[in-house]
């Protein structure tokens, strides 16, 4: 029970700290009368979905690569977090109008396709995350990491669609929530690199 509490709580930080920035997007996009609640829905899962099972599909290179060597691609999402960091310090000056994403590449496409594409394209880089978690993980663990992405991606939803409709609290979140996503990023790749054994191997070669 405790190990499966762990993997709950890895996979919702997992997911916390590489889609928080969907929020932004769907507030846009329920914010946009072109769009239904359903086409976004739909969409939003769509391409969650899509990034999940590349992550998967990526980190069957543990069958034939060792795991903590797939595990050294956690340097990516470290690399990301401290990258978005920066650009947080360079544009933190900017207005929340300037700031808040818009999904005007999608805008006129009524439908679950374009959010979808926006959706993937947002997270693109999620996928460097991804793989070598998967690859530290079980077929079990990884399809319970699936299920525990699809409810997060239920709550995003509801969350940003009840954001949409409450803008007092929505101002202040859109302003304020994407500062944590640099910290996170950086402490799941770190949570990576420990569980594939990646830091032991790195040790390995430090000279004495």
């Amino acid at each position: 029970m405790q190990h499966l509490s762990s993997i709950l709580a890895q996979a919702i930080l997992l997911f916390v700290s590489t889609d928080i920035d969907d929020i932004f997007v769907l507030l846009s996009f329920f914010a946009d009368r072109r769009f239904t609640a359903r086409q976004i829905a739909v969409g939003q899962f769509g391409g969650i979905a899509a990034l999940y099972g590349a992550g998967v599909a990526g980190s069957l290179l543990s069958l034939v690569v060792p795991s903590a060597v797939v595990g050294l691609l956690a340097f990516a999402p470290i690399v990301i977090g401290l990258k978005k960091g920066w650009e947080l310090r360079q544009r933190s000056n900017l207005t929340e109008e300037e700031f808040t994403p818009s999904p005007s590449r999608a805008a006129g496409r009524v439908n679950g396709l374009a959010v979808a594409i926006v959706t993937i394209a947002n997270g693109a880089d999620n996928i460097t995350a991804y793989i070598p978690y998967f690859a530290s993980k079980s077929t079990g663990e990884v399809a319970i990491i699936g299920a525990v992405f699809a409810i997060m991606t239920a709550v995003w939803l509801g969350f940003a669609h009840w954001l949409t409709n409450h803008r007092a609290l929505g101002a202040p979140i859109r302003r304020y929530g994407h500062l944590l996503t640099p910290v996170m990023l950086v402490a799941i790749g770190v949570l990576i690199l420990y569980e594939s054994g990646s830091l032991a191997l790195l040790r390995s070669y430090w000279p004495a």
